[in-house]
């Protein structure tokens, strides 16, 4: 059975949450300050963690920051009361792997949890991936559309690579400029728009309404199966 650790101090969202989750078949555990629940994330193995952005006694953004510090893979899904971009970016920093807004619907969370639970990192020794009409092979470094191969630049395929590696998932701009451009760049979301559209002019069938190469508006972009 699929356990789910949830971390939320407000009782009545939190027993609505267990109460749909466990409908659907997940064991839920829950806890309602952030002290708890690291405690409770670090002693027991969970499949996925639903954790607020504020909670008492330790943040939701200073839990996900020390669980990734020691190594944590555990798929998170931030809640957040605040739809500012720069709360959101920071909770996705921070290292949770997608976030929700309150509120939402039940079916809403459990698809994108789902979502979160199916990220894997792939073994670029060995991984060959498909969405849609793409097949990637990051062993070889090639990528084909319905069979053809597609001539990426290295830093498209360099963006691609880093979406394939975290599909599902969105990737901040910041994380994204840091990974390839470097430490510097930033706040260079230009040439990061720039590469992404020519990204989609090669491999998104209309370039205009991208099936794939997701853009989460003024926060970054993922890639959607």
């Amino acid at each position: 059975m699929t356990r789910v650790l949830l971390i939320e101090d407000e009782d009545r969202l939190a027993r609505s949450l267990k109460i749909g989750l466990e409908d659907e078949g997940y064991r839920v555990e829950r806890a309602s300050d952030g002290e708890e629940g690291l405690l409770l994330a670090r002693a027991e193995r969970h499949d996925a963690l639903i954790l607020d952005l504020r909670l008492p006694r330790l943040s939701g953004l200073e839990l996900c920051r020390r669980l990734r510090s020691k190594g944590s893979r555990l798929p998170i899904l931030m809640l957040t009361a605040s739809d500012t971009t720069d709360a959101i970016v920071e909770g996705l920093d921070a290292g949770a792997d997608d976030y929700l807004t309150k509120p939402f619907g039940g079916r809403e969370l459990l698809a994108r949890m789902r979502a979160v639970m199916r990220r894997t990192q792939p073994n670029e020794e060995s991984t060959v991936v498909h969405f849609g009409e793409i097949e990637i092979d990051l062993a070889a470094r090639l990528v084909r559309r319905q069979g053809v191969e597609v001539h990426l630049t290295m830093k498209e395929y360099a963006l691609l690579r880093l979406l394939v590696q975290h599909r599902g998932k969105v990737v901040t701009h910041q994380q994204i400029l840091r990974e390839i451009w470097g430490p510097t760049a930033t706040q260079n979301t230009h040439y990061l728009r720039v590469h992404m559209t020519h990204l989609r002019q090669k491999i998104e069938t209309d370039p205009q309404a991208p099936r794939h190469l997701k853009t989460d508006a003024g926060i970054g972009y993922r890639l959607v199966e």
